[in-house]
């Protein structure tokens, strides 16, 4: 069983930065992680995503993050960071991390989510 562990939510000022780091791992065996990510949901909202990045490093990011935010990841680590800078309120929300981790048999991937930080910004 694939277990991620998130770390980095906080509060912080508008305008401000912070850094979601998120690690996955497993006790018996190795694994392979396709694609990895991270969403947010803020209350009453729906779950939406923030940024992504593929096993060949191709990011893909929401418009409302785009030039604020970056994403990263370390393979051979199992990590993907998220830093985030020039903060806004709207900014607001739970931070989930998501990976994507790669089988042998059908459907050759499945979702394996983070149980979330919170990350509040103030005006």
């Amino acid at each position: 069983q694939v277990q991620l562990e998130e770390s980095g939510g906080g509060l912080v000022q508008a305008g401000g930065s912070l850094r979601l780091s998120c690690a996955a791992f497993r006790s018996r065996s190795s694994f392979a992680i396709n694609a990895m990510g991270w969403y947010r949901q803020a209350p009453g909202k729906q779950r939406e995503l923030v940024a992504t990045i593929t096993s060949g490093g191709s990011t893909n990011f929401a418009d409302s993050v785009k030039g604020r935010f970056t994403i990263s990841r370390d393979n051979a680590k199992n990590t993907v960071d998220l830093q985030m800078n020039s903060l806004k309120p709207e900014d607001t929300a739970v931070y989930y991390c998501k990976i994507v981790v790669a089988t042998m048999v059908y459907p050759y991937e499945y979702d394996v989510w983070g149980q979330g930080t919170q990350v509040t910004v103030s005006s």
